[in-house]
């Protein structure tokens, strides 16, 4: 019989390489975190999470570096409306409530990368 049901998560991939893909979505976490330091960061971990995006396949890594890249694009949008609406006062509080946002998503992301879960994210 012809079994057409798919793989398990990770499967075929050997220890280092789950390890290796474990070890790089953390050091994305901590690009992303510093970001709010040194902004180019943030600019390198998107540019990661493209390259080695293809190499989380079928792993619990996936939902992290989706997790990941969501958050970079929509606190980019933020960013962006809260810097064209600074003038007129509300600016201010996008960007504050858009800073308190990144941060969760930075901390809840690290908290299932450390507990082994993936992220809740719509595929």
């Amino acid at each position: 019989m012809n079994d057409l049901s798919p793989p398990a998560a990770g499967a075929g991939r050997s220890g280092d390489d789950l390890a290796s893909l474990r070890t790089l979505t953390l050091v994305i976490y901590i690009l992303y975190a510093a970001s709010a330091f040194v902004g180019i960061t943030a600019i390198v971990a998107i540019i990661v999470n493209y390259i080695k995006r293809d190499d989380t396949r079928g792993t619990l890594y996936e939902s992290h570096f989706r997790w990941q890249i969501r958050t970079f694009w929509f606190g980019l949008l933020w960013a962006c409306l809260g810097a064209l609406t600074i003038f007129i006062g509300i600016g201010f509080v996008v960007l504050a409530v858009n800073s308190i946002w990144l941060i969760y998503r930075v901390v809840r992301g690290f908290l299932n990368w450390n507990d082994g879960k993936p992220m809740p994210v719509p595929a």
